[in-house]
This record gives structure tokens, sequence and C-alpha cells, in this order.
């Protein structure tokens, strides 16, 4: 009985885990914790604004990768740290900062947000 209790519950966190939503994203606006973006594909914007509320335990990290597959660079970013970073790439040419998303099953709370960097441009050393 024992081992059938475990494996639902493993179950019922996987299958809750695997409901979260991952998508990369714009963001246009950040203000008292709600986050205002609108979805990419292949580095083009898709669909209306959409306006999510960050959970109390979300993790804000810099990160890298491509195609999907991305990775937190270093450890969490304090507010002030993330704030400029966001403030930043809104202030920018492209008028927001590119991020990969991470939502609650709910799709309504981000847990998780990476902030990925631009293409670094290369500079000729003459």
């Amino acid at each position: 009985m024992r081992k059938f209790v475990c494996a639902a519950v493993v179950t019922a966190f996987a299958v809750s885990f695997a409901v979260a939503d991952d998508f990369t994203a714009l963001i246009s606006k950040l203000d008292d914790g709600k986050v205002t973006f609108k979805k990419t594909e292949k580095g083009k914007t898709v669909g209306e604004d959409i306006t999510l509320s960050l959970a109390k335990d979300a993790k804000i990290h810099k990160g890298k990768g491509k195609k999907g597959v991305y990775e937190t660079v270093g450890d969490a970013l304090e507010k002030t740290d993330y704030t400029a970073l966001i403030t930043k790439g809104i202030e920018g040419k492209a008028k927001g900062a590119n991020a990969y998303i991470t939502t609650d099953a709910d799709g309504k709370t981000i847990t998780r947000i990476l902030l990925l960097q631009g293409k670094k441009k290369k500079t000729d050393a003459k």
C-alpha cells in the first residue's frame, strides 16, 4: 500500500510539472509584480499582449541557449538587477527584453524567467 501511495504522489507531481507552459517572449513592461509580454516564435512576436503576475518565489536568471533548449547562467538575479536588464531591453532597439518564461500549471502565474542576451556584434580590431 505504501508503494502505491508513493507512486501516486510521484505521478501527480510529474503530471503537474508537465502541464506547466514554457515559451519565448518579448517582455515589454514590468510593473508591481506584473509582467506584460508577447509570445515569440522564430524571433517574431505573435498574438496580443499578455499580462501575468510573478509568483512570490519566482526565480529570474540570465539565460542562454537556442531552439527551445535554454539554461540558466549564474545565480538568481536580485530585483534591482533584473529590473535594470528588462528596462535596458525595453529602451533598446527591440522595444523589449527577450526571455524564456515558465508558468505554473494554471498558466496564470510566472514561476521562472530566463533573460536571454541578444547576439553580440563582432567588431573588427584594426
